[in-house]
């Protein structure tokens, strides 16, 4: 059964049209869908999902604190190792998405670090994702360190830095040429 993981920027909270016709082919194939429980993309995947009456879907959340579960799917509740905090408190639910699925669809602002996050983990296992750049209202089909590397020269040299510090994107992506 193929199992894609949907997640996205929390500053994402409506779907438009294209990213809802990718949805529906994963519907129609009946695909197991591996989301999040975050406000933002998550909660609009959700929304979309639940308008739908599509069942075949899997809440990740955080020990019992399931924040959105807009169609009473079935959860997988994550433990995060004791004392963990902040950032990587939820990539801890991330990551385990990311070891669950074959493919993801990311949908990124651009900013946020936890999807980004995602996608060096995807391409980490050599597991193909679709990456909706809202920004720019285009997709981008992501196999290798380097079409990250192509993806990241979308943003602002600052956004570049700050990945690389905050997520250690070089060390992940093999040292990769960034822009």
């Amino acid at each position: 059964m193929t199992k894609v993981f949907i997640a996205g920027s929390r500053q994402l909270s409506r779907l438009n049209a294209e990213v809802k016709r990718r949805i529906d082919t994963m519907v129609e194939k009946d695909f197991t869908i591996l989301v999040g429980d975050a406000n933002g993309a998550d909660k609009a995947v959700q929304r979309y999902l639940a308008e739908k009456e599509y069942r075949n879907v899997i809440v990740h959340c955080m020990a019992a604190n399931c924040r959105n579960n807009v169609g009473g799917w079935p959860i997988r509740e994550i433990s995060a190792p004791k004392g963990t905090r902040g950032f990587a408190y939820y990539a801890t639910k991330d990551q385990a998405m990311v070891d669950d699925a074959g493919y993801g669809l990311m949908l990124w602002d651009g900013e946020s670090k936890g999807t980004l996050n995602s996608v060096v983990n995807m391409i980490g296992q050599n597991k193909p994702v679709v990456v909706y750049l809202a920004p720019k209202k285009t997709f981008q089909n992501l196999r290798t360190p380097t079409d990250v590397i192509n993806l990241l020269s979308n943003c602002d040299r600052a956004s570049v830095q700050r990945f690389e510090r905050e997520l250690g994107i070089e060390q992940s992506l093999g040292k990769a040429t960034h822009p």
